[in-house]
């Protein structure tokens, strides 16, 4: 009995790629830093009970301002 042995062609589809998809990847993680940076690490500096330092500036009540011409 003979044996028949079919191998398939290989895909002529495959692309080496441009790179984009790396491209719009490391895009997509900066934007995803900058959001867990600007939001993320004061919120939770927030949460740790620590309001910081609290300086109290006294305001006066009038500013008197002699302005005297040049002459």
């Amino acid at each position: 009995m003979a044996t028949t042995i079919i191998n398939p062609q290989p895909s002529t589809n495959v692309s080496n790629g441009s790179g984009i998809g790396f491209l719009i990847g490391a895009i997509v993680l900066v934007v995803f830093l900058a959001l867990v940076f600007f939001y993320a690490v004061p919120f939770i500096r927030g949460l740790s009970g620590n309001g910081g330092v609290q300086v109290n500036v006294p305001v006066p009540k009038s500013i008197n301002v002699n302005v005297q011409p040049a002459k």
